[in-house]
């Protein structure tokens, strides 16, 4: 087995047990570890699904299982149940990334029950994904914009799953009055600097909230 090759451990197995489905029809699944350990390697080193090691099996085999299951919403709930584990929410952060879509993407689900979040910007078609992390920069929540959505446009989609927090910590494409006026309206106190460009500038008042270490 290479090393280079990802593979859930046992502890990691165990906890994902209680969250695969588990009313299997027919032909027993292939051996759930291998699958998800298959897939996750393919996303992580960004893979075309043929290109997959043999050690995980056939590739359709990991395409089929991922494309079902996304659509049962079946890594939604594993991710969901994993975040609500978090414990260090005093302080949150929030950032965002461009996803590059390929050509082919474009005509996906056009006009289908799953809006594409794809759009145009001068890097080309992509999408852009903004990320809620807890203290220990662990994800709690991601939402997914089509690319020409700013961050602070963006972070609009993210308030109402936002966790509690004390601070919310981003960088400057987050100052927006708007997004400041919908935290304090939650209890959230942001530290976001200024943009050069605003007119009254920001002074960043509060002080990150140091998560308790565990003795």
């Amino acid at each position: 087995m290479s090393e280079h090759h990802f593979w859930l451990s046992d502890d990691q197995v165990d906890r994902l047990k209680p969250l695969l489905p588990n009313k299997v029809r027919g032909v027993p699944r292939v051996d759930d570890r291998k699958i998800i350990s298959g897939i996750i390697h393919v996303i992580r080193y960004g893979l075309k699904w043929r290109d997959a090691p043999a050690c995980y099996g056939p590739h359709k085999t990991l395409y089929n299982r991922f494309v079902r299951w996304s659509r049962a919403a079946v890594f939604d709930r594993i991710f969901q149940a994993l975040a609500a584990e978090s414990t260090t929410t005093k302080t949150g952060m929030i950032d965002s990334t461009h996803l590059k879509a390929h050509r082919t993407a474009a005509s996906l689900l056009k006009g289908g029950a799953f809006p594409r979040q794809i759009g145009r910007t001068r890097g080309g078609l992509n999408s852009r994904l903004h990320a809620v992390c807890d203290g220990d920069g662990k994800p709690v929540v991601l939402r997914l914009t089509a690319g020409q959505v700013s961050d602070y446009r963006g972070a609009d989609t993210v308030l109402e799953a936002l966790p509690k927090a004390a601070v919310l910590i981003a960088d400057k494409g987050y100052d927006s009055d708007r997004l400041r006026e919908a935290l304090a309206e939650r209890g959230v106190k942001s530290c976001i600097p200024g943009r050069a460009k605003r007119k009254e500038p920001n002074c960043l008042r509060h002080r990150v909230v140091q998560e308790p270490q565990p003795h």
